[in-house]
């Protein structure tokens, strides 16, 4: 007995004129056909075809968006023996669905070749793909999947001002002068214009919305974004870190740092006594114990940030204040002459670090119990 079948077509980039004779062939032959979504200039290409719009209005993640059209396709297939299943573009380029069904084998998966908006984007911008090597990456993840990478990237999903925005912000000094913006590809009110990267986030976007970011001189500083999603991920969907507080976290710090002086201690040691001689190995594990560290200040920066207390940007921001405050030597505040605070060696830095610090803490109340 033969399993239930599923034909994936592609919609193209725009409108029907671009969709190649097989789809429009399997279009024709399956009585029962289903679009990813409606929203698309071909879409009614597939005439009576049923949508899954829906799903994304009742779904709280786009996983579970996909997880559900999934499971209702192949339960299309089971009831019917045969459906159509027609997806925005290509189904072989970002196609989260087509990738979940070619794993599932409860049905035959048949894939039909479309062009993308990739092809239409290469001849826009007559960039040559395997010359320009350029990254394409999701919007919604960007900072994450281009930390430390130096482009150039198409940006896709960019269908929101908000997406623009984490995009903008994803850089710090070294964000490009301009960026391209590529909209509604192939259809009559096709856009293709260069602005400001400053302007980024006020243009309207849309589904049919990307960007084209040239190379630049510097990666993107924004290894501590990835780190930020990262951990937040755990917290939806790991069960040890999702029930983590403040309170059970608090042994693990003190551990990390023990761990982390045992490390400064192995690296001196590997020298023989000389840090200029501390062997490659010792070096990486001082690195990846300062990474525990690191990860305790990431997590209870999570936890406060999910309480809407404060971000790990604040934490950032109130460290980088407060040595600017207790280092009056090196940043004099204003009004105040050098002279005041003029040191001469450590130990008079030492001094005016506690004074300053003693000089805080009797303006904050405590809150420890007295002992």
């Amino acid at each position: 007995m033969s399993r239930p079948r599923i034909t994936v077509v592609g919609l193209g980039p725009a409108g029907p004129e671009l969709l190649t004779t097989a789809t429009v062939s399997a279009i024709a032959s399956h009585r029962h056909r289903y679009l990813r979504t409606s929203r698309h200039p071909s879409a009614s290409a597939v005439e009576g075809a049923a949508s899954f719009d829906n799903a994304y209005e009742q779904a709280p993640s786009f996983d579970d968006v996909y997880g559900d059209i999934v499971e209702r396709l192949v339960a299309a297939a089971i009831e019917h023996g045969q459906v159509l299943y027609a997806v925005p573009g290509s189904p072989a380029v970002a196609e989260r669905t087509v990738e979940m069904l070619r794993l599932d084998d409860r049905i035959d998966l048949d894939v039909l070749p479309a062009l993308s908006f990739v092809d239409l984007t290469w001849v826009r911008l007559g960039v040559d793909p395997l010359t320009e090597r350029p990254r394409i990456v999701d919007g919604h993840r960007f900072a994450v999947d281009v930390a430390g990478d130096h482009g150039p990237f198409l940006v896709t999903q960019c269908h929101s001002v908000d997406i623009l925005s984490s995009i903008k912000l994803a850089f710090d000094n070294d964000a490009p002068a301009t960026v391209t913006v590529l909209a509604r590809l192939g259809l009559p009110d096709e856009s293709i214009r260069v602005i400001d990267w400053a302007d980024l986030d006020r243009i309207p976007a849309d589904h049919l919305t990307s960007l084209w970011i040239p190379r630049i001189r510097t990666p993107l500083a924004s290894s501590i974004v990835s780190l930020e999603e990262v951990m937040r991920s755990l917290r939806e969907q790991c069960p040890w870190d999702r029930q983590q507080t403040h309170v059970s976290l608090a042994p693990y710090a003190t551990e990390e740092a023990a761990e982390l002086v045992e490390a400064v201690q192995a690296l001196l040691h590997s020298g023989n006594g000389e840090l200029d001689d501390a062997t490659d190995a010792a070096i990486d594990h001082l690195a990846d114990e300062l990474g525990d560290v690191v990860f305790q200040v990431v997590f209870h920066a999570c936890l406060a940030a999910e309480r809407g207390w404060f971000t790990l940007a604040d934490v950032f921001d109130g460290l980088a204040a407060k040595l600017v405050r207790r280092h009056p030597h090196v940043f004099t505040p204003a009004g105040v002459s050098p002279d005041e605070w003029r040191v001469e060696t450590p130990d008079d830095v030492h001094r005016n670090w506690q004074a300053i610090k003693a000089r805080e803490r009797a303006d904050k109340p405590t809150f420890l119990p007295e002992r």
